[in-house]
């Protein structure tokens, strides 16, 4: 029998990154000072694990200017929303062998 943890996204596991992609899947994207400022964190924290997100090709990144001021812009791709379905789908699997 596999072991049902074996099926969680490595990417995913960590607390802050599974916090943005919840965001990017329930809207359509975010931008940087938005995500900052809900999920209560430093700009360095945001950076480091949206380009880790970045890196797995989670999230897709949209940079351009308002009034002279950048804009970032974040949006889940086709792949970290499939990635993120089968992580919560996963984690489905733990509780119910739980409860068996």
């Amino acid at each position: 029998m596999k072991n049902p943890f074996d099926n969680l996204d490595k990417t995913l596991e960590h607390r802050v990154r599974l916090q943005i992609m919840s965001v990017l899947i329930a809207n359509e994207y975010a931008d940087f000072n938005s995500l900052k400022e809900m999920l209560d964190i430093t700009d360095g924290n945001l950076a480091s694990n949206m380009k880790a997100l970045e890196k797995e090709k989670y999230i897709s990144v949209n940079k351009s200017f308002t009034d002279r001021k950048p804009l970032t812009k974040y949006k889940a791709t086709e792949k970290g929303r499939t990635s993120f379905r089968k992580h919560l789908d996963a984690l489905e699997e733990i509780l119910k062998q739980q409860k068996k």
